[in-house]
């Protein structure tokens, strides 16, 4: 492994499963790193090594440094044969600003991986996911250690990186159902983009935080008029929670506007999914 590349965890060359953590958007503060490598020390013992990027620990203004830094902290991750898999550290903002050059610079070994992180990290995972990639997923990263119970999310997603475990699957992608997930302001704006996917055939799930409802409504007025999405195999609405009060209020629920704009464009709305920016967050891998 590249000297470059450092992990909290102890004496790690016994360990079978290696995953590469890195942070193309925000920051990831040293002792979340530590606490997501104690979840993993807990659960799998030397069995797996949580390898975190230097880079997660960088800052640089809004960013986990500069937009050079991070691609390269990408890539070198994606394209080490030793490790298994790429675990987003943490969204934020910033993963638009370098995802085409870090598609363009992948090798054999990243096809190879799992790659799975949510939120900023969707335009990444739309990306690979247009560019061929189906070991892909959303699910919890990291930074959900930041929440009460963010213990039990990790565990999700080390069970899916180390084990291709189901039980923490979203329950219509585990009943078999081909399926993508997005935060609905990522989807949005990438539609119409170089990174935007196919989603032909896919049921569509959706989740948001800190948005008003007006917002939702304007962003799924914009996601449903895309031919892109019309081709999708109908949509379920995550949680939108935490949602700013608007002034005056905006009446209408998440699924009144899910199901409304889905109605306008000859989509089928298909109920509620269990996805969102919380600690219940469940996995749903793509296609």
């Amino acid at each position: 492994m590249n000297g470059n590349l450092v992990s909290p965890a102890r004496g790690s060359s016994e360990k079978k499963v290696r995953i590469g953590l890195c942070a193309p958007g925000g920051r990831l503060t040293p002792d979340l790193a530590e606490r997501a490598v104690r979840v993993a020390d807990d659960t799998y013992g030397r069995r797996v090594e949580l390898v975190f990027h230097p880079q997660c620990f960088a800052s640089s203004g809004h960013f986990a440094g500069s937009d050079d830094e991070r691609k390269g902290a990408v890539l070198e991750l994606a394209n080490d044969p030793s490790l298994d898999a790429i675990w987003f550290a943490r969204g934020g903002y910033g993963a638009c600003r370098i995802a085409e050059e870090v598609l363009s610079g992948l090798d054999v070994h990243a096809s190879q991986k799992k790659w799975l992180g949510y939120s900023d990290a969707g335009f990444l995972l739309a990306g690979l996911f247009k560019a061929g990639f189906r070991r892909l997923a959303h699910g919890p990263m990291p930074v959900d250690l930041i929440r009460e119970g963010g213990e039990e999310a990790v565990r999700r997603a080390l069970s899916w990186l180390v084990d291709d475990d189901r039980k923490g699957l979203e329950p219509d992608a585990a009943d078999g159902r081909p399926s993508i997930a997005f935060n609905i302001t990522v989807l949005s704006h990438l539609l119409g983009t170089t990174l935007e996917p196919d989603l032909n055939g896919l049921v569509l799930q959706l989740e948001d935080v800190g948005e008003h409802m007006y917002r939702i409504d304007r962003a799924m007025f914009h996601l449903t008029s895309s031919a892109a999405v019309r081709r999708c195999a109908g949509i379920r609405l995550g949680r939108l929670a935490p949602v700013p009060p608007n002034e005056p209020d905006f009446v209408f629920t998440g699924d009144e506007i899910a199901s409304h704009w889905c109605r306008r464009s000859g989509l089928t709305y298909l109920g509620r999914a269990d996805i969102g920016h919380d600690v219940d967050n469940k996995i749903v891998p793509f296609g």
